[in-house]
């Protein structure tokens, strides 16, 4: 999950679709207890990453594993919470603790997967090192992918917030601004168009890809410590279910990384070793 538009926002707006059912899927207590290991997903390329996961699991351990797409945010949580998938995995740890938080689920992070990076790129300078004082820095105006920039500006020393663990922080929340950046606030969609306009545009996994921009044309990019880390998450009370640690094993692995380079053209960052 990129939930490139805002964890917040979006939760809220997904709520009208969060009742949807997974047909044919019960209670936790109405699954057999040898049928394959569920695997809920929201339709999209990370599927496709997680079959190489799939596949590689079936060829090691005889592990069998069936894929559950869903087309929202929210359901993936709740059929984990009512015991319809085994696990998910397509979220970042801040919209985990934000639905955990919201709803009381009794769900855990058990295993980064990819960061998928903002970063920076300019059409008028090649280095960072080139950004001039009072330079115009065009950013994200959403809840999250807002305070994620600033986050990442704060870490690399560019400015300091107030909270760096403040993860809706805005530009009210600097209090340190030593080369006088001037930000402007942009929706996400309108990031690489202002790129004329700007010394630099912070544009996130999903627009980044759409206007051909990569990795190696950016200027500063998230690495694996980005609290936007996206997971695989179990309940509490199958966490340590001998099958998902097969999987993650599995998912955890080269062949996976390389697919996910392929699919999102190198804006996937592994999580692991």
């Amino acid at each position: 999950m990129t939930l490139q538009t805002g964890f917040r926002r979006f939760l809220g707006a997904a709520l009208a679709v969060s009742t949807l059912v997974l047909a044919g899927c019960g209670s936790n207590t109405e699954r057999d207890p040898n049928a394959p290991l569920r695997v809920g997903m929201v339709s999209g390329p990370e599927v496709e990453v997680m079959k190489v996961a799939v596949a590689k699991a079936k060829a090691e351990n005889n592990l069998d594993v069936e894929l559950v797409e869903f087309q929202d945010y929210i359901t993936p949580n709740i059929a984990l919470s009512d015991g319809s998938v085994d696990i998910n995995a397509y979220q970042h740890r801040p919209y985990l603790d934000s639905m955990i938080k919201d709803r009381g689920l009794k769900l855990v992070g058990i295993a980064d997967t990819f960061v998928y990076p903002m970063a920076a790129y300019s059409d008028k300078i090649t280095d960072i090192a080139q950004l001039k004082d009072g330079a115009k820095v065009a950013i994200p105006n959403d809840p999250s992918n807002e305070g994620r920039t600033l986050i990442l500006l704060h870490n690399q020393g560019y400015i300091k917030l107030k909270d760096v663990n403040k993860l809706d922080a805005t530009p009210a929340d600097i209090i340190e601004n030593p080369r006088n950046l001037d930000f402007i606030e942009l929706e996400a969609a309108q990031l690489p168009r202002s790129l004329p306009d700007v010394d630099i545009a912070f544009v996130n996994n999903t627009f980044a890809i759409a206007a051909g921009l990569t990795p190696d044309k950016a200027l500063l990019v998230e690495d694996r410590k980005s609290p936007y880390m996206n997971m695989i998450v179990a309940r509490i009370d199958n966490k340590d279910d001998p099958r998902i640690e097969q999987l993650v094993r599995a998912y955890q692995s080269d062949e996976v990384e390389q697919k996910a380079i392929e699919l999102f053209k190198g804006n996937a960052i592994k999580g692991w070793d």
